[in-house]
């Protein structure tokens, strides 16, 4: 039997997080015997997908600005007709080469409404398609809040129109998608629960540090940065700091948190061992995104999160406040960041017990596998590739 195939699309604007989501998914993926292709269309992440991933990767576009107004190109000029075009074709044209059984859409349509441009035409060119891929989309567990008028109807009618599976990346026991999606009812017979999707146990840490503060891909984030260097310099010298700003940090912040940091902190733009750094720290300083979250469950180590909430995002706020409701964080408001505050709440959680991790499902990579095959196998067979 030939192996079957998935088309996986994914679009980073601002952080990493839905890319490395989406690479932890392709791996599994390939683990499980599918071929899998992987389109990208924000900037280049090393090690993101994974070598030995088929990628495609687009002109990259970049959120205009922390609100996710507008998109910009690599260089930060606002995208014109002609560029969305050339992405566009060169979209089609990856799906054609693909010929695939699957199609995932990562967030689309619940986000990524900005891609429309190309994602609407690549729809229907699926839906022309003989025989037609199972069509997926790819979420995270909690969704940002919709407040213009008529979007949530708009999901919801894209998602009945087009899409046979919504792969919904977490544990219903701390989230369900009803919760932050008002028509979830309407699409539960399409809704597949997956669990997190969170990395392997990580290996035994090769250093250990009192607080490790991280800002995801590093586009935002700076602010919590300087206030962790100035709360190191606040609370007692005997206390090790790790602070990871991620590879996106502009080079001339990096080199002005290098020259400031004090001898009790070290610096890094990006550890590839974070996972396991998160499990030899006492205390994991961070914002609340999907991964990092997931990150620190598996580790098993106390957090202090600081919410994004810049252009009006939810998603991370309402995880950040569910997590703290179960003990397992503080928190603490990103518009409240300052040195003084941010060292008092690292004092005050360092002297708190270890949280006892709730046995939520962390395999949500394997799982989607696991559902995917299954959906395939009450499909039609494809007939093989010609050469």
């Amino acid at each position: 039997m030939r192996q079957a195939r998935v088309f996986f699309y994914v679009q980073h604007l601002l952080g990493i997080g839905h890319l490395a989501r989406a690479s932890r998914i392709a791996d599994a993926l390939a683990a499980d015997g599918f071929d899998v292709t992987v389109v990208t269309g924000g900037t280049p992440v090393p090690g993101f997908p994974a070598a030995g991933i088929k990628h495609v990767a687009l002109p990259p576009v970049v959120a205009g600005d922390k609100g996710f107004s507008g998109l910009a190109d690599g260089e930060g000029n606002p995208v014109d007709d002609d560029f969305k075009a050339r992405r566009r074709d060169m979209l089609l044209e990856a799906f054609g080469e693909c010929d695939p059984d699957v199609v995932i859409f990562e967030a689309f349509p619940f986000g990524r409404r900005q891609m429309r441009f190309e994602l609407m035409p690549l729809l229907e060119r699926i839906e022309a398609t003989s025989p037609r891929p199972l069509v997926a989309t790819s979420l995270r567990d909690i969704l940002q809040e919709r407040n213009k008028p008529g979007r949530a109807e708009e999901m919801l009618a894209l998602v009945q129109a087009h899409f046979d599976l919504v792969l919904v990346h977490g544990d219903p026991a701390f989230a369900r998608i009803e919760e932050t999606f008002p028509f979830a009812h309407e699409i539960a017979d399409k809704v597949a629960y997956t669990g997190l999707v969170a990395g392997s146990p990580p290996a035994a840490p090769s250093e250990h540090f009192d607080v490790l503060v991280s800002a995801g891909g590093g586009a935002v984030g700076k602010e919590l940065i300087g206030a962790g260097l100035e709360a190191a310099k606040l609370l007692p010298a005997e206390l090790s700091w790790c602070l990871i700003t991620g590879p996106n940090l502009p080079q001339a912040d990096y080199d002005a948190f290098e020259a400031s940091a004090p001898g009790n902190a070290k610096l890094f733009r990006f550890r590839r061992d974070f996972a396991s750094l998160l499990s030899g720290a006492r205390l994991s300083v961070s914002q609340a995104g999907y991964n990092t979250v997931c990150d620190i469950i598996r580790a098993g180590c106390a957090s202090l999160l600081v919410p994004f909430t810049a252009g009006g995002e939810t998603e991370q706020t309402t995880r950040a406040l569910r997590l703290e409701k179960l003990g397992l964080a503080g928190v603490l408001p990103e518009s409240e960041v300052t040195p003084a505050r941010l060292a008092h709440h690292v004092e005050t959680q360092l002297t708190r017990a270890k949280p006892a991790m709730p046995p939520l499902d962390l395999e949500g990579a394997a799982h989607t596998a696991a559902i995917l095959r299954e959906r395939l196998s009450l499909m039609p067979v494809r007939p093989s590739r010609s050469a």
